[in-house]
Parts: C-alpha cells; structure tokens; sequence
C-alpha cells in the first residue's frame, strides 16, 4: 500500500484500470484478423494484468512485479474462491506466453491459440468487472 495516495485515488486507479482492461480486449479481434497473433497474445496478457491490478488496487494490496501481480491474485482471490481456479491458470498461461513472447527467440503465437486464450480473458474480465462493483 503507498501511504501517499487516498482511498479516492485508489479509486480512481482502480477505474483507471478496469477501463484500460476493456480497451486492451477490444483490440484483440482487430488483430487476430488481420494475423498479428503474437501481439494478439500479449495484449490479451495485458489486458487481464490491468484488470488484476484494478482489483489489486481496489483493495489496496501491493505488487509492484508482474510475478507479483500474478502471485497476489492467486493469494487474496483465487485460493478464496472470489475468482475462480480456470481464470487464475488462465492468467497464469498468459503470463507465461507474454514472458515466452517477450524474452524467448523464434517463438509464434498461433490464431489457435488466440482463439482459446481469448475466451478465458474474457471470462477473467468478467469475474473482475463482478468484484469491482
């Protein structure tokens, strides 16, 4: 938790960025089509990592990693069944291709693989967007 900021500008971060989330995901169609599968994928993490942060955010629980992003949703969320096991492994999945994407050589995302992973995103938006209200 930053002492500095008030329950107003954690608020605020907060809806900052669940709309961000949102954003992200209405990119991912637009770039499947036209074959970008690989930025596909990481915008498809991105948009699940800006939703966790906004329910990280609301409840003023720190992460100031990506690994820590993914390690604090699993903790405070999912182990309490407020999100459920399939969109913290989906979450888990799309860290691990964004990381493969980013830092791994020759490696391809597939339009396979856009189509499974966008679906469960979806769902994470979901589940969040539920516990955001």
């Amino acid at each position: 938790m930053n002492p500095g900021l008030t329950s107003e500008n954690y608020a605020a971060l907060s809806q900052y960025r669940q709309q961000r989330a949102h954003e992200t995901l209405a990119e991912i169609p637009y770039l499947r089509d036209q074959g970008f599968y690989n930025t596909a994928t990481n915008r498809l993490y991105y948009a699940c990592y800006y939703a966790v942060i906004a329910l990280l955010n609301k409840h003023k629980i720190p992460a100031t990693t990506h690994a820590g992003v993914k390690t604090m949703l699993g903790l405070h969320f999912v182990s309490k069944g407020l999100i459920s096991k399939e969109s913290g492994r989906a979450f888990s999945n799309l860290y691990d291709s964004r990381q493969r994407g980013d830092y791994d050589e020759f490696v391809y995302s597939t339009r396979e693989e856009v189509d499974e992973l966008y679906p469960k995103a979806k769902r994470l938006l979901e589940e969040i967007d539920n516990l955001l209200k």
